[in-house]
């Protein structure tokens, strides 16, 4: 069985020694903060805190992916290690990144014709395509081969239940999301939109829930209703939080009592500074394996 590399973008949004630990390569989005270039590092060029600080204060943010050449350089060097590679992308729902992947494996391809290369559309976005390539790292430990971990890939990414709340809505209206006049009576009415992701990858907004306790206990609902076993769910479970860790905290204490089997304590990470410059601070997400995902 040849060695191969199980790799992904940082938008996987685990940190830098779940990464290390789990032997999961990373190559890492581009992202601006009033015009100052940094690399989405994993916090690691400027702390997540500092940067979700200075988007409340209102610096500018701006994201860029990345392009053919990065990739090409980044598998390259595991190609002329002898290594096939496993690369799964951010969402295309949500980036272009797959199809600059894609180019430069299928140039790389040309090139060492006896290396497998897959890339593979995670359809998924922050801890829970973590959370995905958490469970790929499984399966590799377990003796599957390449071929083996992306099957399973393609036929269970579906099953990664994405489910997200927002306490602050401005930064909807600041990315054309929502109106601004939507964005002004939600945040008179204190309306925290639960959305999640559908199968295509993009985040869609469910339900207009009024007041963070009650969305707090909606985003458990959800996990009751569509956790694969329902209350006897024995998968992991991640959250990512955008500078409210308070509130990642009050999730995971409701998701700890509901699930005794859980594998594990829930796991808290940040959002990264891809798709935080998005959704701005105020986003609560929780990911964890359950029915397939549905429009």
């Amino acid at each position: 069985m040849n060695k191969y590399i199980l790799s992904c973008c940082s938008t996987a949004d685990l940190s830098k020694e779940h990464f290390e630990e789990r032997s999961i390569s990373y190559i890492c989005f581009h992202y601006e903060l009033d015009g100052e270039s940094f690399l989405d590092d994993l916090g690691q060029s400027m702390d997540f805190e500092e940067f979700y600080n200075r988007m409340a204060q209102g610096a500018d943010t701006k994201t860029s992916q990345i392009n053919v050449d990065e990739f090409e350089v980044y598998f390259r060097k595991f190609l002329e290690e002898g290594y096939d590679l496993l690369h799964v992308t951010l969402s295309s729902g949500l980036s272009g990144v797959l199809n600059s992947a894609n180019i430069a494996a299928n140039t790389l391809q040309e090139e060492f014709p006896e290396r497998k290369i897959y890339v593979a559309d995670s359809l998924g976005a922050s801890s829970g395509y973590g959370l995905l390539m958490d469970k790929l790292a499984d399966l590799r430990d377990a003796g599957k081969s390449v071929d083996e971990v992306y099957q399973f890939l393609k036929e269970n990414r579906l099953k990664m239940q994405h489910w997200f709340f927002s306490t602050d809505l401005s930064f909807y209206v600041k990315g054309g999301r929502i109106s601004k006049t939507a964005g002004t009576v939600g945040s008179v009415l204190g309306i925290c939109p639960l959305l999640n992701m559908d199968p295509q990858g993009h985040l869609t907004p469910r339900y207009k829930i009024r007041t963070k306790k009650k969305v707090i206990t909606a985003i458990v609902d959800k996990m009751k209703e569509h956790a694969a076993d329902g209350l006897d769910y024995s998968g992991k479970c991640y959250i990512s939080h955008s500078n409210c860790l308070e509130d990642a905290r009050a999730v995971a204490s409701l998701v700890e009592a509901a699930f005794p089997k859980l594998n594990g304590r829930v796991e808290i990470n940040y959002v990264g500074t891809t798709i935080g410059s998005h959704t701005g601070p105020g986003t609560v997400a929780l990911f964890f394996w359950g029915d397939e995902r549905s429009d």
